[in-house]
């Protein structure tokens, strides 16, 4: 006979109920997001009467979880970048120059005064004057040589030393620069993450595609210009030592020394080491504060080993001028006046508080490590994505109400009990992705209006059984019963294989092809559970109040 526990009844409806609830702020988008945003500003201190107002068009105790609409509904801007892997090459050599220079300085009994010359960027060339004292030499750069941290680079080391005359030529090894690569459009990947998630957009696809580009779509933002301003920034920070103070733009540098415009002093250049004694890439934080005379600056703090060199600098040199540089600009030139520990220390300029705070948030988010070239860029109008939204819902009605009115021809009482179930399938599953915050685009939508159709496939399953075992002469109760238990495995079945297919379509796809297979594999799941759980307990609740003797599928 048919039965279903009054627990499990509970349950069914009480899964029903919930997801409808999570579905339901989509139903009133534009409401609910402008509360959302309300809530946010207020929470960051923007307590406002006019956000106040705002926050007050949702009740709080209700969910509040939306859909995210993706570039194609939504609008927003779309760029191609391709990381110039080039340039880490030359940092990484001056950052290795005062390590080779020290070096060679303690062998200087065997290879005799050093001077560096002038090379490629990927290369440093130094010249010794006792060429007999070569292979001594070659040895103690060799020595400052490490492992490759990869896999393909197994056995190899990061840097190769060789003679040319009486001069050394050391440059990255090959293993090092595929290593160095694949670092450098990693971090490039994650800094440019921060720096939108630092914006507050909603739901960004960032992704890397091939070896050195990146695929950047942000929804909501005005223009893709605004965009290569968030992420072309680089805030590339570096604290160097003082040679010399000028008017001379082009002033002669010595090797291995740089002339550096001022920010704040009109006309005047610095010229500064090349070689770095601390980077940015050492900061561990950085807030926007004031100054001793109440003026906007930035506090920073660095980590364990920046600590260290930028405390034994500051002990070392006292009373010597010490450049903060960003963007090769000198913001900053103050005399050190005594030793300073800890790795803490305040950086003062010409600030506004909305200069201090944006490059607060830069410094936190990193610099770039190599220049970013945009190859691709497009922005999509708000208008051209809610015609697509108005698109995809005439496609989704259309489908929809056909599958209705399919339903309740062929099967009458029981097509509109599937009816039923279907409105709820959809609840469910717009609940379900409002729950996991999901990106909803166009192919989104067409998996939606895939799972309409598939979430009747299982009904028509159960209902063409059931005609079969009404035609055996089986009572009512028995042939339903034997209907959901005869179809189950042939449903399994169905919905696994194109469970499977999602997955796989999940993990091996990218951007839209991921959106439609979330919404197709969430969709089997709610399918599934309102064909065998949802639409059998409204039979059986028919059937035990009416008791029918005869039925008609």
């Amino acid at each position: 006979m048919l039965q279903i526990d009054t627990w499990k009844r509970v349950l069914i409806w009480l899964v029903c109920v919930t997801g409808l609830l999570l579905a339901l702020p989509n139903a009133f988008y534009t409401r609910v997001e402008q509360s959302n945003d309300a809530k946010a500003a207020i929470e960051l201190g923007a307590d406002t009467p006019e956000n106040q107002a705002e926050a007050a068009q949702w009740p709080s105790w209700l969910p509040s979880s939306l859909v995210n609409l993706g570039l194609d509904l939504r609008g927003g801007a779309h760029l191609l970048a391709e990381v110039k892997v080039e340039d880490v090459y030359e940092s990484r050599m001056e950052a290795m120059w005062p390590e080779i220079r020290d070096a060679l300085r303690d062998e200087r009994s065997t290879v005799g005064t050093i001077r560096r010359q002038d090379s490629d960027p990927d290369q440093i060339r130094v010249r010794i004057s006792q060429p007999e004292g070569m292979a001594r030499a070659l040895e103690t750069v060799r020595g400052l040589a490490r492992q490759v941290q990869t896999l393909t680079g197994v056995g190899a080391t990061d840097i190769e030393a060789f003679a040319d005359g009486d001069t050394i030529v050391v440059q990255l090894s090959e293993a090092e620069k595929l290593a160095s690569d694949d670092r450098t459009v990693r971090q490039s990947l994650e800094i440019v993450r921060r720096r939108i998630d630092e914006v507050g957009t909603r739901e960004p696809t960032i992704q890397r595609q091939g070896a050195d580009r990146i695929l950047i779509q942000v929804p909501g933002i005005g223009s893709a210009g605004e965009l290569k301003e968030i992420i072309g920034t680089t805030a590339q920070l570096t604290f160097n030592p003082v040679v010399g103070r000028g008017t001379d733009p082009d002033a002669a540098a010595g090797i291995g020394e740089e002339v550096v415009p001022s920010i704040d002093e009109s006309g005047v250049y610095y010229t500064l080491e090349s070689a770095p004694v601390v980077t940015g890439e050492e900061l561990v934080d950085a807030q926007p504060a004031f100054d001793q005379n109440g003026r906007p600056a930035v506090n920073f703090r660095f980590n364990t080993s920046g600590a260290r060199k930028f405390g034994d600098y500051t002990l070392e040199n006292i009373g010597a001028p010490f450049a903060i540089v960003l963007d090769d600009e000198v913001i900053s030139a103050p005399v050190i006046q005594s030793h300073i520990p800890g790795g803490s220390g305040i950086i003062t300029g010409n600030f506004t508080v909305e200069e201090s705070t944006n490059l607060a948030i830069l410094l936190r988010a990193g610099a770039l490590p190599a220049e970013l070239e945009f190859l691709e860029e497009r922005t999509i109008g708000p208008e051209l994505g809610q015609d697509s939204i108005d698109a995809g819902k005439v496609a989704t009605m259309v489908a929809f109400a056909a599958v209705l009115v399919f339903m309740a021809l062929s099967y009458g009482l029981f097509g509109l009990f599937a009816n039923i179930a279907l409105i709820i399938n959809v609840g469910l599953l717009f609940g379900l992705l409002s729950l996991i915050g999901a990106t909803l685009t166009l192919p989104g939508i067409a998996g939606i209006v895939l799972t309409v159709g598939m979430a009747v496939d299982a009904n028509v399953l159960i209902f063409e059984r059931i005609r079969e075992e009404l035609k055996s002469a089986k009572g009512p109760a028995r042939a339903i019963e034997l209907g959901y238990e005869k179809a189950l495995s042939a449903i399994a079945d169905a919905n696994v294989t194109t469970f499977i297919t999602a997955v796989i379509l999940f993990a091996m796809g990218s951007g839209p092809v991921r959106g439609f297979a979330i919404t197709l594999g969430l969709g089997i799941l709610t399918s599934v559970f309102t064909a065998i759980f949802v639409t059998r307990l409204m039979v059986v609740m028919w059937f035990e109040r009416r008791r029918p003797k005869t039925i008609e599928v």
